[in-house]
């Protein structure tokens, strides 16, 4: 079988990737063995302001512009419904809270984006003392029926195998590689927090934190918005609501846990006050990274590798202009952005390599 890449993992970044490759006519196979499940796990949501500070999301304006419409174009190709548009809704808490939302209005990449009007209605079962603030452009992508929807159609193309890669049975060669029954040019690495194990790679600073939610069903709790305070409380449809989310540096496990279970409850509780059962608890490990720009690039030894990594919690917005722009630097020579480029790491790969001889 002769490819011209191989992508290792089908989360956001492999399937934003894949969709690259499609729109071009080049061939490709995926490997998928369902050890890493953040994608699948999230929230989904996109949102162009940090509200924990009022600050602008990076390069939100030009990530939504390209994220949209790819996400519009999926969801045509495959048939689906995945996008939803809604109001975020924050809950301020307090006089201070509103000033400095007032504040970041005047600032020229949050003025398109923030409601100059404060919301004060009230709404059954949400408690709110000091008003709402409406966050404009903002959604959520159906991450699940997303991935799942996508790897059924690679799968009917017969452009998916669902097992286990191997990097033993990597063939580097001057022009390409080979694995097992497969020759490619490219190899690239999708990985999320799988990447830790990849020998290649696993010098790059990628930290994991665990991220779990709650389905809750609550008859009584009747919104359209997303609700933000300090979690978030998104409505599905026929009074289902998910609630999160946690982050855990501690805790290297995808299971979820009593204690994760136990926070959220204690913030859904300072939130709401209807009545509400738990139907669902998920875990996942979010692939993070100092500084919260992806890790994308070609190792700096072998031309054949590729990374496409670290998303972190706004993957549904980044991952659509991240794999353009690799995909740009791997056909087109184009540079890389320097914030995202693994090539601000090289220093680390410098100290692995001596630490070895």
């Amino acid at each position: 079988m002769k490819v011209d890449y191989i992508i290792v993992g089908l989360g956001l970044a492999g399937l934003a990737f894949a969709e690259q490759l499609t729109a071009a006519n080049k061939s490709f196979v995926v490997f998928e063995d369902d050890s890493q499940t953040s994608s699948l796990v999230a929230g989904g949501v996109y949102n162009p302001v940090i509200l924990k500070r009022y600050t602008p999301v990076w390069n939100a304006k030009e990530q939504l512009e390209i994220a949209l419409p790819f996400y519009e174009k999926i969801e045509k190709k495959l048939n689906i419904s995945i996008d939803e548009k809604f109001t975020i809704k924050k809950v301020f808490k307090s006089i201070e809270d509103q000033n400095n939302w007032f504040a970041a209005i005047d600032k020229p990449k949050l003025t398109p984006y923030l409601d100059t009007q404060l919301d004060t209605n009230s709404y059954t079962g949400i408690l709110a003392n000091f008003s709402f603030g409406n966050v404009k452009e903002a959604g959520r992508i159906d991450t699940k029926k997303l991935v799942e929807s996508y790897r059924n159609f690679l799968n009917e193309q017969q452009l998916i195998r669902f097992e286990k890669f191997n990097y033993n049975d990597i063939n580097l060669q001057e022009n390409g590689l080979v694995y097992n029954d497969i020759n490619a040019s490219k190899i690239v690495f999708c990985e999320g927090f799988g990447m830790k194990l990849n020998p290649f790679f696993n010098y790059l600073p990628l930290n994991e934190v665990k991220g779990e939610l709650l389905t809750i069903h609550a008859p009584l709790l009747n919104i359209n918005f997303l609700l933000k305070s300090s979690l978030f409380v998104l409505p599905l449809g026929n009074h289902l609501f998910k609630v999160g989310a946690t982050f855990n540096w501690t805790d290297k496990t995808a299971a979820p846990s009593n204690e994760g279970k136990k926070e959220l409850i204690e913030k859904l509780e300072t939130i709401i006050d209807v009545p509400y059962t738990i139907v669902d608890q998920t875990a996942g490990m979010r692939p993070t990274v100092s500084g919260r720009r992806p890790l994308v690039g070609v190792h700096p030894d072998y031309h054949q590798l590729v990374l496409l990594n670290g998303l972190g919690t706004r993957g549904v917005m980044i991952a659509p202009t991240v794999a353009e722009e690799l995909f740009q630097h791997l056909e087109n020579n184009k540079d890389l952005d320097d914030e995202i480029a693994i090539s601000r790491f090289k220093h680390l790969l410098d100290k692995k390599d001596k630490a070895t001889t």
